[in-house]
């Protein structure tokens, strides 16, 4: 990894990125619900009230996903590389878990960087 610049942190910004997390494990669970509870529901059994539901409560979560990461992640000093592997793993299913130790990692590298 290379040397970022030094990461100001304070207890809003640290809340704000813990909010992050909480819509990030939110939009992976609509996910997989709409993928693989509503989406088969419409297709094998002629419902499409499940997509009808799920559709939009995904799409919320979505939308706040990717506006509290820019929000949670400007600053910080991430690559490039960083922000794009955690915007591309709000579109694939089980991306956003997969992601999670990811960000606690680099959360307690910022704080390891952070000035004293």
């Amino acid at each position: 990894m290379s040397q970022a610049t030094p990461v100001i942190r304070s207890r809003g910004s640290d809340r704000l990125f813990g909010l992050f997390r909480l819509v990030a494990v939110v939009e992976g669970v609509t996910t997989i619900l709409l993928f693989f509870v509503a989406m088969p529901v419409k297709y094998l059994a002629g419902d499409a009230s499940w997509v009808q539901v799920m559709g939009p409560v995904h799409g919320y979560a979505f939308v706040a996903y990717l506006a509290l990461m820019v929000l949670a992640l400007r600053g910080r000093g991430w690559s490039g590389g960083d922000w794009m592997r955690t915007a591309f793993a709000s579109f694939v299913p089980f991306g956003t878990f997969l992601n999670d130790p990811f960000l606690k990692r680099r959360r307690a590298a910022d704080g390891a960087n952070a000035p004293a």
